[in-house]
Protein backbone atom coordinates (compact mmCIF):
# COMPACT_ATOMS: atom_id res chain seq x y z
CA UNK A 1 0.00 0.00 0.00
CA UNK A 2 1.55 3.32 -0.97
CA UNK A 3 2.46 5.83 2.15
CA UNK A 4 -0.33 8.83 2.57
CA UNK A 5 0.60 11.83 0.77
CA UNK A 6 2.01 14.50 3.42
CA UNK A 7 0.20 16.96 4.50
CA UNK A 8 0.67 20.74 3.35
CA UNK A 9 1.46 23.28 6.23
CA UNK A 10 2.32 26.71 5.27
CA UNK A 11 4.05 29.42 7.68
CA UNK A 12 3.73 32.89 6.25
CA UNK A 13 7.06 34.45 7.14
CA UNK A 14 8.23 38.04 7.41
CA UNK A 15 11.69 37.92 8.56
CA UNK A 16 14.19 34.89 8.39
CA UNK A 17 15.02 34.53 12.21
CA UNK A 18 11.33 34.48 13.16
CA UNK A 19 10.52 31.10 11.61
CA UNK A 20 8.49 28.06 12.59
CA UNK A 21 11.68 27.29 15.21
CA UNK A 22 10.46 23.96 17.68
CA UNK A 23 7.26 23.52 15.78
CA UNK A 24 9.06 22.28 12.50
CA UNK A 25 10.10 19.17 14.44
CA UNK A 26 6.50 18.44 15.73
CA UNK A 27 4.44 19.07 12.28
CA UNK A 28 6.66 16.81 10.59
CA UNK A 29 5.96 13.92 13.28
CA UNK A 30 1.87 14.89 12.03
CA UNK A 31 2.65 14.44 8.88
CA UNK A 32 3.10 17.93 7.86
CA UNK A 33 5.19 19.22 4.79
CA UNK A 34 6.38 22.68 6.06
CA UNK A 35 6.54 25.42 3.51
CA UNK A 36 7.41 28.94 4.02
CA UNK A 37 5.35 31.77 1.89
CA UNK A 38 7.77 34.68 2.31
CA UNK A 39 6.38 37.66 2.56
CA UNK A 40 7.37 40.41 -0.03
CA UNK A 41 8.68 37.91 -2.10
CA UNK A 42 6.52 35.39 -2.81
CA UNK A 43 3.07 35.89 -4.79
CA UNK A 44 -0.07 35.56 -2.48
CA UNK A 45 -1.53 34.01 -5.39
CA UNK A 46 -0.08 30.80 -4.42
CA UNK A 47 -2.27 30.92 -1.38
CA UNK A 48 -5.42 30.96 -3.06
CA UNK A 49 -6.02 27.64 -2.01
CA UNK A 50 -6.42 26.91 1.19
CA UNK A 51 -3.63 24.58 2.96
CA UNK A 52 -4.36 22.14 5.39
CA UNK A 53 -3.20 24.17 7.87
CA UNK A 54 -1.87 28.08 7.68
CA UNK A 55 0.57 29.42 10.37
CA UNK A 56 1.01 33.27 10.00
CA UNK A 57 5.01 33.78 12.11
CA UNK A 58 5.46 37.34 13.42
CA UNK A 59 7.59 40.61 12.41
CA UNK A 60 8.26 43.93 12.80
CA UNK A 61 5.29 45.70 10.98
CA UNK A 62 2.15 46.41 12.27
CA UNK A 63 -1.36 44.58 11.37
CA UNK A 64 -3.07 47.63 10.10
CA UNK A 65 -0.17 48.93 8.37
CA UNK A 66 -1.72 47.74 4.57
CA UNK A 67 -1.30 51.23 3.71
CA UNK A 68 2.23 50.69 3.96
CA UNK A 69 2.74 47.34 3.59
CA UNK A 70 0.17 45.98 0.96
CA UNK A 71 0.78 42.62 1.65
CA UNK A 72 -1.03 42.81 5.03
CA UNK A 73 -4.52 42.80 3.09
CA UNK A 74 -3.41 39.73 0.92
CA UNK A 75 -2.33 38.26 4.80
CA UNK A 76 -5.87 39.14 6.31
CA UNK A 77 -7.45 37.61 2.89
CA UNK A 78 -5.39 34.72 3.18
CA UNK A 79 -6.26 33.99 6.31
CA UNK A 80 -10.49 34.46 5.68
CA UNK A 81 -9.71 32.28 3.45
CA UNK A 82 -8.83 29.44 5.94
CA UNK A 83 -11.58 30.25 8.12
CA UNK A 84 -14.13 30.42 5.77
CA UNK A 85 -12.66 26.63 3.91
CA UNK A 86 -12.68 25.43 7.87
CA UNK A 87 -9.08 24.61 8.12
CA UNK A 88 -6.68 25.54 10.88
CA UNK A 89 -4.86 28.77 11.41
CA UNK A 90 -1.94 29.47 14.02
CA UNK A 91 -1.23 33.25 14.33
CA UNK A 92 1.92 33.89 16.51
CA UNK A 93 2.46 37.57 17.47
CA UNK A 94 2.01 39.49 14.35
CA UNK A 95 0.34 36.46 12.63
CA UNK A 96 -2.50 36.36 16.25
CA UNK A 97 -3.32 40.23 15.10
CA UNK A 98 -3.75 39.26 11.61
CA UNK A 99 -6.52 36.77 12.59
CA UNK A 100 -7.86 39.30 14.95
CA UNK A 101 -8.31 41.58 11.97
CA UNK A 102 -9.96 38.74 9.94
CA UNK A 103 -12.32 37.95 12.87
CA UNK A 104 -13.46 41.76 13.03
CA UNK A 105 -11.25 43.12 15.45
CA UNK A 106 -9.13 46.25 15.65
CA UNK A 107 -5.21 46.18 16.51
CA UNK A 108 -3.92 49.07 17.49
CA UNK A 109 -0.60 50.25 19.54
CA UNK A 110 -0.66 48.98 22.85
CA UNK A 111 -0.06 51.16 26.33
CA UNK A 112 3.65 49.88 25.82
CA UNK A 113 6.13 47.39 24.51
CA UNK A 114 6.23 44.12 25.80
CA UNK A 115 10.26 42.53 24.98
CA UNK A 116 11.67 40.13 27.41
CA UNK A 117 10.31 37.11 28.93
CA UNK A 118 7.71 37.14 31.50
CA UNK A 119 4.98 35.30 32.45
CA UNK A 120 1.12 34.98 31.21
CA UNK A 121 -2.01 34.90 33.61
CA UNK A 122 -3.76 32.22 32.03
CA UNK A 123 -7.34 32.12 31.77
CA UNK A 124 -9.75 28.91 33.57
CA UNK A 125 -9.89 28.10 29.97
CA UNK A 126 -6.43 29.04 29.21
CA UNK A 127 -5.34 26.47 32.30
CA UNK A 128 -7.27 23.97 30.56
CA UNK A 129 -6.31 24.49 26.47
CA UNK A 130 -3.63 23.28 24.64
CA UNK A 131 -1.25 25.99 26.40
CA UNK A 132 -1.07 23.92 29.71
CA UNK A 133 2.48 22.83 29.44
CA UNK A 134 3.42 26.35 30.46
CA UNK A 135 2.61 25.59 33.82
CA UNK A 136 5.87 23.58 33.77
CA UNK A 137 8.04 26.63 32.33
CA UNK A 138 5.71 28.87 35.09
CA UNK A 139 4.32 30.57 32.42
CA UNK A 140 7.07 32.23 31.52
CA UNK A 141 7.11 33.02 27.36
CA UNK A 142 8.63 35.61 24.88
CA UNK A 143 6.85 38.72 24.21
CA UNK A 144 8.11 41.01 22.00
CA UNK A 145 5.52 43.48 20.32
CA UNK A 146 4.44 46.71 21.10
CA UNK A 147 0.34 46.49 19.45
CA UNK A 148 -2.42 44.67 21.00
CA UNK A 149 -6.00 43.80 19.81
CA UNK A 150 -9.74 43.60 20.85
CA UNK A 151 -11.33 40.24 21.68
CA UNK A 152 -12.86 39.56 18.41
CA UNK A 153 -16.73 38.59 18.67
CA UNK A 154 -17.25 34.49 19.93
CA UNK A 155 -13.66 34.01 21.17
CA UNK A 156 -12.83 32.18 24.11
CA UNK A 157 -8.95 34.66 25.88
CA UNK A 158 -6.82 31.95 27.16
CA UNK A 159 -4.15 34.47 29.03
CA UNK A 160 -3.23 37.88 29.74
CA UNK A 161 -0.56 40.33 30.61
CA UNK A 162 -0.49 43.42 32.72
CA UNK A 163 0.25 45.20 29.06
CA UNK A 164 -2.45 43.26 26.95
CA UNK A 165 -5.56 41.75 28.13
CA UNK A 166 -5.55 39.67 25.26
CA UNK A 167 -2.87 37.18 24.96
CA UNK A 168 -3.84 34.35 23.60
CA UNK A 169 -7.17 33.17 21.99
CA UNK A 170 -9.09 30.44 20.82
CA UNK A 171 -12.19 30.21 18.17
CA UNK A 172 -13.21 26.38 17.99
CA UNK A 173 -10.20 23.53 17.74
CA UNK A 174 -9.02 25.23 14.89
CA UNK A 175 -7.96 28.67 15.14
CA UNK A 176 -5.24 29.13 17.77
CA UNK A 177 -3.89 33.16 18.32
CA UNK A 178 -0.54 33.40 20.29
CA UNK A 179 0.39 37.33 20.17
CA UNK A 180 3.44 35.93 22.52
CA UNK A 181 6.46 33.69 20.79
CA UNK A 182 6.55 29.99 22.27
CA UNK A 183 8.27 28.52 19.04
CA UNK A 184 11.05 30.76 19.51
CA UNK A 185 14.69 28.40 20.22
CA UNK A 186 17.12 29.51 22.82
CA UNK A 187 20.21 29.42 20.09
CA UNK A 188 18.75 31.91 18.05
CA UNK A 189 18.49 34.60 20.57
CA UNK A 190 20.97 36.65 19.26
CA UNK A 191 19.36 36.70 15.92
CA UNK A 192 16.42 38.54 16.96
CA UNK A 193 18.93 40.78 19.07
CA UNK A 194 20.69 41.93 15.61
CA UNK A 195 17.49 41.81 13.36
CA UNK A 196 15.30 43.80 16.17
CA UNK A 197 18.35 46.10 17.15
CA UNK A 198 16.92 49.82 16.46
CA UNK A 199 13.27 48.40 18.31
CA UNK A 200 15.56 47.43 21.33
CA UNK A 201 17.62 50.31 21.71
CA UNK A 202 14.34 52.68 21.25
CA UNK A 203 12.77 50.41 23.84
CA UNK A 204 15.52 50.59 26.20
CA UNK A 205 15.84 46.51 26.64
CA UNK A 206 18.49 45.39 28.91
CA UNK A 207 20.01 43.18 26.29
CA UNK A 208 22.29 41.04 29.18
CA UNK A 209 19.27 40.62 31.27
CA UNK A 210 17.34 39.40 28.34
CA UNK A 211 20.26 37.12 27.55
CA UNK A 212 20.14 35.76 31.54
CA UNK A 213 16.60 35.22 30.97
CA UNK A 214 16.62 33.38 27.70
CA UNK A 215 19.42 31.00 29.95
CA UNK A 216 16.84 30.79 32.60
CA UNK A 217 13.50 30.02 30.76
CA UNK A 218 14.33 29.11 26.95
CA UNK A 219 14.84 25.31 27.35
CA UNK A 220 11.77 25.23 29.32
CA UNK A 221 9.42 27.19 26.52
CA UNK A 222 11.45 24.70 23.79
CA UNK A 223 9.97 21.99 25.55
CA UNK A 224 6.46 23.22 26.36
CA UNK A 225 6.19 25.41 22.29
CA UNK A 226 6.62 21.48 21.18
CA UNK A 227 3.92 20.31 23.46
CA UNK A 228 1.58 23.06 22.59
CA UNK A 229 1.90 22.36 19.27
CA UNK A 230 1.75 18.60 19.87
CA UNK A 231 -1.77 19.12 21.71
CA UNK A 232 -3.63 21.38 19.55
CA UNK A 233 -2.86 19.15 16.43
CA UNK A 234 -4.02 16.52 18.34
CA UNK A 235 -7.00 18.21 19.10
CA UNK A 236 -7.98 19.09 15.00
Amino acid sequence: MSPSPAKRACAIRHVAFEDAGSFAAVLASHGYHLDYHEAGLDDFAGLAAAPDLLIVLGGPIAAYDEDLYPIIAHEVAAIERQISADKPVLGVCLGAQLIARALGARVYPGPTKEIGWAPLSPSEAGERSCLAPLAKNDWHVLHWHGDTFDLPPGVVRLASTQGAENQAFSLGPRILGLQFHVEAQAHTLEQWLIGHAAEIAQANVDIPRLREDTKRWGAGLERAGASILEAWLKSL
